[in-house]
């Protein structure tokens, strides 16, 4: 097996952080202890650490691509206990960077150019360093202030080898064990396989930050970098370099006197406009991707980096998650229920009414709270979680939309601890539902069809006289159809009329037989003319 040292390599860190305990009481947990038994590691750490810190820095110790994954599972709040989810949010990108080879090379040989013909600058430290990538500081020759990201080297490869052991491994543990089952690991290994392979193409990121600057060129709420498209490819991207406040260094933005209760309210309005409206979302919001400007005090301006995972509903997706939360806060579980079932989030096959109870049982203890009180994230997390045991599947696209919107979220109540995201929220729902349903929009919707009706135009008379063939066809087939059925008819209709006579026949020699004995045709007539008789009336009464 060409994973083997890597997996040694684990089993190591599963012991010596004593994450065997995760399999306490569940199918394996035996055959799990007798195989790190062999494994004799002196336990440096707390004996009381809690699990989830335990899980963290094993998963810190294993390097950049378990630190990456646990990031990931971390947001899968409908999959892991609330402890976990928690912990595993603290998980930073501070990787050590690498030394060779030499960041000038390979800029250059990205590039096809000489560093000197690029840049003023380039700063060979790093001011960030992150699981799959590492940022620069430098000066282009025109005196723009540039960030170069560069992926790591070779580090495809690592992914790839502890992708393929993630799996093997997730495997063993949905096949062998209930939790395994229940947990469903291989999806959550492929979730992160997708998106971990996108982060190795910085044309990707910068593709996705070019749209979402567009999304908001003519807004002041979000600034969204340059990116220098004649100097980004597959691994090295350079973008302006931003002056920003980091939106959690809450010293730092009381001190350039930013209106923390309009910067909550602003992120709020941003999340709900690229959700609902740009149908293109920002999903990794986490403090270290966003910046406020020192700028524009009174009117505060967000700073967003790092665009390499984006979400975006269907529309399907998009308009059930508005209904569903209207109805939510207007407490209509039942249509709660029925949009689940109806857009097939839940199979078709669930008790409504069931579901309903469900639903209304996770829902009513929090609406007995102020309206600030409610985390609008975790309501959404509890209902996932509810869902889940109704066999709701959970699509990728609403996992990072309710990652993001517990980052918003959190962010906001850190900003200013009395956000009422419900009442930011509910208008902005109730007047997109409006415009969804005016005539207007119906109108817009037909005039972006109406190009693709004219390019059909030419198909029609093609269509039409397949149409006509087919049904000509058709018309000839029942005529045949039904030919063939008065034919069936006519014998039917002999038959019937041949079984009649012989029934009459049959009843006539009855009556004869018993008022008219026969000596030598039998010398048991009235058994004879009895069975005559039931033969007849038979016959006449089946074959009316």
């Amino acid at each position: 097996m060409l994973q083997l040292p890597r997996l040694l390599k684990i089993l190591r860190v599963v012991r010596k952080y004593r994450l065997d305990e995760f399999a306490d009481r569940k199918q394996g947990a035996l055959g799990i202890r007798l195989l790190l038994l062999s494994f004799r590691i002196r336990n440096r750490f707390d004996e009381d650490e809690k699990r989830g810190v335990r899980l963290r820095k094993a998963m810190e110790d294993l390097g950049p691509i378990y630190i990456k994954f646990g990031q990931l599972l971390s947001t899968r709040r409908d999959f892991i206990p609330k402890d976990l989810a928690d912990e595993l949010e603290k998980l930073q990108d501070n990787v050590p960077p690498f030394e060779e080879p030499r960041i000038d090379a390979i800029v250059e040989e990205a590039l096809g150019r000489n560093v000197e013909e690029i840049f003023k600058k380039l700063d060979p430290q790093p001011f960030a360093s992150a699981s799959v990538a590492q940022v620069h500081k430098a000066v282009l020759k025109n005196d723009d202030e540039v960030v170069v990201k560069i992926i790591r080297p070779n580090i495809e490869k690592i992914i790839h080898e502890d992708i393929q052991l993630l799996k093997w491994v997730a495997r063993l543990f949905q096949t062998h064990t209930n939790v395994g089952r229940r947990l469903r690991p291989i999806e959550v290994v492929n979730d992160y396989e997708e998106i971990i392979l996108g982060e190795l193409d910085l044309r990707s990121e910068a593709a996705n930050t070019s749209q979402l600057a567009r999304n908001f060129y003519s807004s002041s709420k979000l600034y969204v970098p340059k990116v220098y498209w004649d100097f980004t490819r597959e691994n090295v991207m350079v973008m302006e370099r931003i002056d920003g406040i980091p939106v959690n260094d809450l010293a730092q933005l009381k001190k350039h006197k930013v209106d923390l209760k309009k910067l909550a309210e602003i992120g709020v309005d941003i999340f709900f406009t690229q959700v609902f409206e740009h149908n293109f979302f920002h999903a990794d919001m986490h403090p270290g991707n966003i910046f406020v400007s020192k700028s524009n005090k009174s009117e505060p301006q967000y700073i967003a980096i790092d665009c390499a995972i984006i979400g975006s509903l269907s529309k399907e997706d998009q308009e059930y998650l508005a209904k569903n939360l209207l109805a939510i806060f207007k407490r209509d579980y039942r249509k709660v229920a029925r949009l689940h079932i109806e857009c097939g989030w839940v199979p078709k096959k669930t008790k409504i009414h069931e579901f309903e109870s469900a639903i209304r049982m996770v829902c009513e203890p929090i609406f007995e709270k102020p309206l600030k009180d409610i985390s609008f994230g975790q309501l959404l997390t509890q209902l996932f979680q509810t869902a889940s045991r109704f066999n709701m599947e959970v699509q990728p696209s609403l996992v990072l939309l309710q990652k993001t919107l517990l980052n918003i979220e959190g962010l906001g109540r850190q900003l200013y601890p009395n956000l009422d995201l419900w009442k930011t929220a509910l208008p902005y729902l109730e007047n997109w539902n409006a415009k969804r349903l005016s005539p207007f929009k119906l109108l817009e919707r037909i005039q972006e069809e109406i190009p693709n009706w004219i390019d059909r135009l030419p198909e029609i008379p093609e269509l039409l006289i397949k149409t006509t063939s087919h049904n000509f066809q058709l018309e000839e087939q029942n005529i045949l159809l039904h030919k063939k059925q008065e034919f069936l008819d006519i014998g039917r209709e002999n038959k019937r009329r041949s079984a009649k006579f012989v029934g009459v026949i049959s009843i006539f020699l009855s009556g004869i037989s018993l008022f008219r004995p026969i000596a030598e045709l039998t010398t048991n007539l009235p058994i004879f003319a009895i069975l005559l008789g039931g033969i007849g009336l038979y016959l006449l009464y089946f074959n009316r």
